[in-house]
């Protein structure tokens, strides 16, 4: 069903919702307004320094929003004129209600302003009183006074206590140094010499290392004036309390014999009453704060008066921008009563807009709505999509079964949200039992699921909008569950890509045969090239080192001619056996394409254990191994090449034979197994050897892998190469009984000639 235009009702909504968010916005912003303005009054207060540092850039920053305001309001002031030119419904109403809320917001914000401006005016200059000051400046004289009489009374003492070392010699100083500590109440009491030398002390200084000494002006001052005083500590507010203390330094008297002695200073420290310095430096914080404000009361009111001002106008801008709208919202009822009738006049009975408002104009919107009656079409209309939703899906269902590639649907953790029967296939597993559980909690699946994870989460973080939109990569799985073969390696090429609703997209297939294909088809390439390179210089190495001893053999003495046959003799036999090797390789490289008939297999094996047995020791020694055989009598024909079928059982036997030499009791068993169900033959060989290592079972196909000394490692590459010409699945694993290896397994299965 088309959809039908976009009337004007439903036009007037989304208007109506624009200025909805208009007004929330706006609201928004009055809010932000009204807290950056308690700031800069709460800065004012608090700290006025950094008020008067920023308060042009608060200043300017409100300015902005201040016009911002503004050009909203003359925004909307030229939208309501051209809808007044246009002769719109409900546009002087709606003017109309705008002018009444805005002089009602106006008026009383004029008025308070007024007001409010007289009261900052007037109050701050009521904060500085001229007895404030003088009280404050007096304590601060008090204060000063106090410590200048206690550092006069100290250096007076201390005068009177340097008389009495006049007559006390240097060496018993230190006695009376002691009385007179406690005569002074002092914390520390030095008698200096007149170089500045420690002759004695008493108090702190006795155990200090390098006392302070007094400086060569104090000496001259004290000789000029017999005695002096300084008051130390009081610099740093911070410390003074405890540290602040009276230093005195007095001239000792000189007796009337020793004109040519020389000079002695007594120096006395006593701590200045923590509470007197406590109370001094109080006074005279409180006394540099008030200066400050005082001085600076006249930018205090211009900031005060500017900070109302401001506020003034961004009310007033406020209260008009809430004017316009608050009329808007009471005029919409009737625009959108209007814009319905016009709508059904011309024919238009779709399903019109309707207020939830609980007032009688919303209830009005709504009977005109009811009135349409079309809701039936409507439901019609959804019935017939969801129908085709519906089929939709089951079509898409339909393919996703069919595909031979699997599917998975994960969500943002990874759980499994859906899968079709190829995942399943692939993954040799019930997906349906792990439904919204982790891919990577599967046994078996752990690395494959979290590598999975994570490359989706790489792709999403790293994703950009001129990249593609999905990922790809290859990925090697063991699927091999218990009682299966310990290396069922298969390779699969995965694509991920992001759905709907964070959804995530997974879609794999398995390529292992591809794989495996490229690799022979490589290898046969390489096995072909190095055959040509190698067999061409063989002959002439060969007939060389045979004419080499054909001319030199009788013109040599007994024993170096006995070294040159042995020389010979050995390049000789490692030629034949590059000969060798180079025939293999041409072999597995030329391998002729199977010309499929039915064969007996019993019958095959039958005649190749016959070849075994007539041997005999002399040829060869791994033929002591016994072989075993277990023949199925109810097999048939298979459909295969007699003459590659016979090659692939005897590289098996050669095999089983050379790794169960030197086992004791060791032995080979062949056996063929037909299953009827499946319509295949299946084919046997084990070994009594050591098994295969970790790592050659994952390789144990390819050319060129080998665990034996001498071998080329083409034995199983040929079988493999065989058994896909063959259409057959081989299997290579090693047989374990209570955590022991017993030996290794190879089987073939066949398929059944009809």
């Amino acid at each position: 069903m088309p959809r039908p235009p976009e009337g004007p009702a439903r036009a007037l909504v989304k208007g109506t919702r624009a200025w909805r968010w208009t007004l929330v916005v706006g609201v928004a912003v009055l809010v932000a307004i009204g807290i950056v303005l308690m700031f800069l009054l709460a800065q004012a207060t608090n700290n006025q320094t950094f008020y008067e540092r920023n308060y042009g850039k608060l200043f300017a920053l409100n300015m902005v929003v201040a016009g911002m305001l503004l050009a909203v309001i003359l925004w909307v002031s030229v939208r309501l004129v051209s809808r007044l030119r246009r002769g719109k419904f409900g546009t002087r109403l709606l003017i109309k209600l705008a002018l009444i809320f805005g002089l009602v917001g106006v008026v009383p914000g004029v008025l308070i302003y007024v007001v409010s401006y007289q009261f900052v005016s007037r109050s701050i200059e009521s904060w500085f009183d001229v007895k404030v000051e003088g009280a404050l400046d007096a304590g601060l004289n008090l204060g000063r006074a106090t410590l200048d009489t206690l550092s006069n009374d100290f250096g007076n003492k201390t005068r009177a206590a340097a008389s009495q070392l006049a007559e006390t010699p240097d060496a018993s100083a230190g006695l009376v140094l002691e009385k007179l500590r406690d005569q002074l109440s002092a914390s520390d009491v030095v008698l200096w010499s007149g170089s500045g030398q420690m002759i004695a002390s008493a108090g702190q200084s006795r155990f200090q290392l390098r006392p302070e000494r007094p400086t060569a002006q104090q000496l001259r001052t004290v000789r000029n004036q017999r005695v002096m005083t300084v008051i130390e500590g009081l610099d740093d507010p911070q410390s003074a309390i405890n540290n602040a203390k009276i230093k005195a330094i007095a001239v000792v008297p000189q007796p009337s014999l020793g004109l040519l002695a020389e000079p002695r200073y007594l120096q006395a420290t006593s701590i200045i009453p923590p509470t007197l310095v406590a109370n001094a430096i109080a006074v005279q914080e409180a006394y540099r704060e008030y200066q400050e404000r005082a001085l600076a009361r006249e930018g205090l009111r211009r900031m005060y008066i500017g900070t109302l001002t401001l506020s003034f106008f961004l009310a007033v801008i406020g209260a008009v921008l809430l004017a316009i709208l608050l009329g808007n919202q009471l005029a919409r009822p009737l625009l959108l009563l209007a814009a319905g009738v016009s709508e059904v006049a011309a024919g238009d009975l779709s399903p019109k807009p309707a207020l939830q408002g609980k007032d009688e104009l919303g209830g009005l919107t709504r009977a005109f709505a009811e009135m349409t009656k079309q809701l039936a079409e409507a439901r019609a209309a959804v019935d017939k999509s969801m129908g085709q939703l519906r089929a939709a899906r089951a079509n898409l269902q339909t393919i996703l079964d069919n595909l031979t590639a699997g599917v998975i649907v994960l969500d943002a953790e990874g759980r499994i949200r859906a899968s079709n029967p190829g995942a399943a296939r692939i993954l040799r597993l019930d997906l349906e039992a792990w439904h919204a559980k982790p891919l990577a909690g599967i046994e078996g699946l752990e690395a494959f699921g979290a590598a999975v994870q994570q490359r989706f989460d790489d792709f999403l973080s790293e994703r950009s909008p001129q990249g593609p939109d999905h990922w790809q990569q290859s990925f090697e799985l063991n699927t091999a569950h218990a009682g299966e073969p310990a290396a069922n390696i298969i390779t699969l090429v995965a694509r991920g890509a992001e759905m709907p609703g964070q959804a995530r997209l997974l879609v794999f297939d398995d390529i292992s045969e591809i794989v495996s294909a490229q690799r022979a088809q490589a290898w046969g390439e390489v096995a072909r090239r190095l055959a040509h390179e190698i067999k061409n210089p063989l002959t002439p190495i060969q007939l060389s080192a045979e004419r080499l001893e054909m001319k030199l053999s009788s013109k040599l003495q007994d024993g170096e001619k006995a070294i040159l046959e042995k020389s010979v003799h050995t390049i000789v036999d490692q030629v034949e056996s590059m000969k060798r090797l180079v025939n293999e390789f041409r072999d597995y490289a030329r391998l002729p394409a199977a010309e499929l008939k039915p064969v007996d297999l019993n019958a095959l094996i039958h005649d190749v254990l016959l070849l075994y047995s007539r041997e005999g020791d002399a040829t060869r020694g791994a033929a002591q191994v016994p072989v075993r055989m277990e023949l199925d009598p109810a097999a048939p024909r298979i459909l295969g090449d007699a003459q590659q079928v016979r090659q692939v059982i005897h590289n098996l036997l050669q095999n089983a034979q050379d790794a169960s030499e030197g086992r004791p009791g060791g032995s080979v068993l062949v056996r063929t197994q037909h299953n009827d169900t499946t319509r295949r033959v299946r084919l046997v060989v084990q070994d009594a050897g050591a098994g295969f290592p970790e790592h050659i079972l994952k390789k144990a196909f390819e050319p060129y892998v080998t665990t034996k000394p001498k071998g080329t490692g083409l034995g199983l590459a040929v079988v493999k190469k065989i058994a896909d010409e063959h259409g057959a699945r081989i299997e290579l694993k090693n047989r374990v009984e209570n955590g022991v290896i017993q030996g290794a397994q190879v089987s073939l299965s066949f398929g059944v000639a009809s």
